[in-house]
């Protein structure tokens, strides 16, 4: 039986993660799995807001590092803190069966909160779509983890606060003041995790397959490419959420903000790279194709 090693960052829900990913792995592929805790630099930095801290893999690359050197076999990560382009040497081995993709409001209905309430998030994509929706909201920066944030809110440093569905779910938190956003559009690949290796480990890489969810990977593909096609990273104003018709077409739902405000792009097709590079290009046209 071969023995792995799995980095994750340390974060309550990384570990709820890892140790899921690590479970199935040892129920299905004849292995077992050992958890590695690696620090990094969106952990470390917690006094800025994201988009100012910037730079690709801010939550990866110091995991991705060790891929490199050996030190780990494999990495767990949520997909929306992944890249689009594959790093040198490594692959995205497998992805697992999808968790709620829909962000959240804990608080009061988005349409019971008072003017000017102050409503926490640290996305543009959420922010965007927030004003959007409630342009008289006071919508402010937040960092630190789901049971940080939750403690920010619950201390009235907040009226309410945009968390994703599939954190709350993998951290087993019941919160009566949960409500589903499903007027909003999830980031690319949220609710879906990323299971890394390095690119030439093909016998890990063959055990992977078992873990996979064909599904989940062909929607998240189209998601995923969308952004790509599109530009900007993880902090861009832009959203994507895929899924599957009664007759087995993917359906595409992307939106992006624009000079022209929040704009809404859907359509349904049977390629998903093509779904993602039209709903692109569809929605960099009111910024003037960039």
């Amino acid at each position: 039986m071969r023995s792995l090693v799995l980095g994750t960052r340390g974060s309550r829900l990384a570990l709820a993660q890892s140790r899921g990913v690590a479970a199935e792995m040892e129920a299905l592929c004849a292995v077992s799995v050992t958890l590695k805790v690696i620090s990094t630099r969106g952990d470390r930095i917690t006094d800025r807001p994201l988009a100012a801290v910037g730079g690709k893999g801010l939550f990866t690359a110091e995991l991705e590092a060790g891929l490199r050197s050996g030190e780990i076999d494999l990495a767990v990560h949520s997909l929306k803190d992944l890249p689009t382009d594959d790093p040198e040497g490594l692959v995205i081995g497998a992805v697992p069966q999808r968790a709620d993709p829909r962000d959240a409001l804990i608080g009061p209905a988005l349409d019971a909160l008072p003017q000017r309430a102050r409503v926490g998030t640290g996305s543009a994509r959420r922010r965007a779509q927030l004003l959007h929706l409630r342009p008289d909201l006071d919508v402010r920066d937040i960092r630190g983890n789901v049971p940080t944030r939750l403690h920010k809110l619950d201390a009235g440093d907040y009226d309410a606060i945009v968390l994703a569905m599939a954190g709350l779910a993998r951290l087993s938190i019941p919160r009566r003041d949960l409500r589903p956003l499903d007027a909003m559009i999830s980031a690319p690949g949220q609710g879906a995790l990323g299971v890394q290796c390095r690119r030439d480990d093909d016998q890990l890489r063959l055990q992977l397959r078992r873990i996979e969810h064909a599904e989940t990977r062909r929607r998240v593909d189209a998601e995923r490419v969308f952004l790509a096609a599109f530009g900007g990273g993880c902090h861009v104003a832009a959203a994507a959420h895929a899924d599957v018709t009664s007759d087995g077409r993917l359906r595409l739902v992307a939106g992006a903000l624009t000079a022209a405000g929040w704009q809404r792009w859907e359509q349904a097709g049977d390629d998903a790279e093509t779904l993602g590079r039209d709903a692109a290009v569809a929605l960099r046209a009111p910024l003037g194709g960039r």
